[in-house]
C-alpha cells in the first residue's frame, strides 16, 4: 500500500490479489460457499478453438471448420461466452475441483482466457472497446 496521495485521491484496494485459483476454492470450501452449477463438469456441447474449448452461440462460433461434440466439462472462470473456455473435467464438485487444481500445471487464464492467447494487450483492447 502506498500511503503518498493527496486528499481527495481515490485509492483502490485488491485485497484478494496474492490468493490463487486454489486459495479461492480452498475458501469456498471452509466457508461452505454454494455456487453456480456452471462451475462443475457437465456435459455440454463444445467446440475446438485455439486449443480451448468454446460453447457454440450467436456471436460467432463454431465456425464451418469446426464441429460441435458433447464433452464433459467444466469452466474455470465465468466470463463472456466469445472468450472463456472449458476444461475436460470430471470435477462435479468442490473436493473434486480443488484436487483437479492442485494437480493441474496451468493456470486459469493460461487454460481458459481466449484473450490472453490473442495478444498480451487483448484485455486492455477489450476495456477500450467499453466491454468494462
Amino acid at each position: 500500500y502506498n500511503g503518498r496521495h493527496a486528499p481527495g485521491e481515490h485509492v483502490r484496494v485488491f485485497p484478494l490479489s496474492n490468493w490463487t485459483e486454489l486459495d479461492v476454492w480452498q475458501y469456498i470450501a471452509r466457508e461452505e460457499i454454494e455456487l453456480p452449477q456452471i462451475y462443475y463438469a457437465h456435459h455440454r456441447e463444445v467446440f475446438m478453438r485455439g486449443g480451448m474449448w468454446l460453447t457454440a452461440g450467436d456471436w460467432g462460433g463454431p465456425r464451418e471448420n469446426e464441429s460441435v461434440e458433447k464433452r464433459q466439462v467444466r469452466y474455470r472462470t465465468v466470463g463472456d461466452m466469445s472468450c472463456t473456455g472449458a476444461v475436460d473435467s470430471d470435477a462435479d464438485s468442490i473436493e473434486k475441483v480443488i484436487a483437479e487444481i492442485a494437480a493441474s500445471r496451468l493456470t486459469e487464464r493460461g487454460a481458459t482466457r481466449a484473450d490472453d492467447k490473442l495478444s498480451e494487450a487483448a484485455m486492455e483492447d477489450r476495456k477500450r472497446e467499453g466491454y468494462f
